[in-house]
């Protein structure tokens, strides 16, 4: 699964717009409109998740899950649990 949060990460690290990704994906922009306002998981078509997903890994990104390695190496970000606050 990809969240919403990884989506927007994703763009963010690429510097493209929705409307690019939506062109790269084959997609409408409000497609990945409403798939960034999810909340946690990307909720959607299939499909339509499979394409996005595609796209960005032949852009260069690498989507991590959690408690899962990167193993192809490469510059990134990876959201963490924050540390308990005193």
């Amino acid at each position: 699964m990809i969240t919403a949060s990884q989506l927007r990460a994703a763009r963010a690290l690429l510097g493209i717009d929705q409307k690019t990704l939506a062109e790269l994906a084959g997609l409408s922009v409000p497609t990945i409109q409403r798939m960034e306002a999810s909340d946690g998981n990307v909720r959607g078509v299939v499909e339509s998740l499979t394409r996005v997903v595609e796209a960005l890994d032949l852009a260069g990104i690498e989507l991590i899950g959690d408690n899962a390695q990167s193993v192809v190496g490469g510059r990134g970000v990876r959201l963490k649990a924050p540390a308990p606050r005193p």
